[in-house]
């Protein structure tokens, strides 16, 4: 008998917080697809197992087209009609669209240029680190160090002017945050949109050596490098943001793990590997079948929703020893953090790039780093937020 979840989890277990929803792990032991109503009334699929989550990221008969999307797993917007993507918006587009956009981009963040780029993060890193010691001996890590860093870098790679980065973390922590209210996150968006109308225009009348300026030789409309900023700026910032403060929390709360990198510093690489695996922020994606497809034994009609719980997936036992326990010495690669297939994240090493130095260089300045208040008052990031992390975080060390 298929199993089926009621309805999608709101929140996570008390004293869990790097845990995916308890109901979402019963859901993968009982198979790694599941029935899944939608409040709309939409019967949909729940896919919580790694290979089959795996496989509907590289299968193109499983779209991410925004006029698809007309089913939310915890709002009943009830028959709703839904636009297509804005030009340049590639990720909520199939092919040949989606690669159109994409494919100027590739040359953009490849692992070489993203290298280079360390010496400048470290830079970055640095100045806030500096920052944080001349105040004091207590902070908000999110808002002190895990959101300006990132920010920095990506406004930078875009060539947005540095006195107006604190627009896009204000902006696109309201339409991204899962707290505002509907017409909060239409002004945010709208105004954000604005913005870059006009960064484009002063691009094609000004370039400078940055990414934007570097795509203004393609056939590419402005409205179209618009939309692909929004992209690069929305995800480019609010993932490693939340990586980077959800990552230190879950290393002190692990205190051997910590210990473990403290002690050696060449498993770095392998410890930002296994925070992405163990806290896969980007938690779940859609697709939408285009045609009648077999899986697991299971018809998914054509027209039909399918949630793919990549937080789950990633701890899948039938792909990872002991999934639930952050261990940095784990070898079994694959992850599912940055997604799979043809959306597969443009900036995974770019977030790299950012992890491997920022956590590092955070711990080796601050060898006494401990959270400021108890664990469970941690306040975090609502399960309907799109990216799932800490909202702040507390932390002191000794002068």
């Amino acid at each position: 008998m298929t199993h089926t979840l009621p309805s999608m989890p709101t929140s996570r277990q008390p004293g869990c917080p790097f845990d995916p929803p308890k109901e979402l792990i019963e859901a993968r032991e009982h198979g790694p697809i599941s029935r899944f109503p939608f409040p709309d009334g939409h019967q949909g699929w729940l896919v919580t197992g790694y290979d089959l989550t795996r496989a509907i990221l590289a299968d193109p008969r499983f779209s991410s087209r925004r006029e698809f999307m007309k089913h939310h797993p915890i709002i009943d917007y009830g028959d709703i009609e839904v636009p297509p993507a804005p030009p340049g918006e590639f990720l909520l587009m199939d092919e040949p669209q989606h690669g159109r956009y994409r494919k100027p981009l590739v040359g953009k963040f490849t692992v070489r240029r993203m290298r280079l780029l360390t010496e400048r993060v470290e830079q970055i890193t640095a100045e806030h680190l500096d920052a944080m010691e001349k105040a004091g001996t207590t902070a908000d890590l999110v808002t002190a160090f895990a959101k300006p860093i990132p920010a920095v870098v990506i406004c930078e790679l875009l060539g947005v002017p540095y006195e107006d980065r604190g627009f896009f973390q204000e902006n696109i922590d309201t339409f991204l945050g899962g707290e505002a209210g509907d017409e909060e996150v239409g002004a945010a968006y709208v105004a954000t949109q604005q913005y870059l109308a006009g960064l484009v225009a002063a691009k094609r009348a000004h370039p400078t050596d940055d990414v934007l300026s570097d795509l203004l030789d393609s056939d590419l409309t402005d409205e179209e490098l618009q939309g692909m900023a929004l992209i690069l700026l929305s995800a480019g910032f609010d993932t490693t943001a939340n990586m980077l403060a959800l990552g230190t929390f879950a290393l002190l709360q692990n205190p051997d793990q910590l210990a473990a990198l403290r002690a050696d510093p060449s498993l770095t690489d392998q410890a930002v590997e296994e925070l992405l695996r163990y806290l896969t922020v980007a938690k779940q994606f859609f697709r939408v079948a285009l045609e009648d497809v077999e899986l697991d034994g299971h018809t998914i009609a054509a027209g039909t929703t399918v949630i793919l719980a990549l937080n789950t997936a990633n701890r899948d036992p039938e792909r990872f020893t002991d999934p639930h326990t952050l261990d940095i010495h784990r070898q079994e690669g694959g992850h599912l953090a940055f997604s799979h297939g043809i959306h597969q994240c443009l900036g995974q090493q770019l977030a790299r790039v950012e992890l491997r130095v920022a956590l590092p260089a955070l711990l080796g300045r601050f060898p006494a780093l401990r959270l400021a208040v108890p664990a469970e008052e941690v306040a975090l990031r609502p399960e309907l937020a799109d990216i799932y992390g800490v909202k702040s975080l507390p932390v002191a060390w000794d002068a």
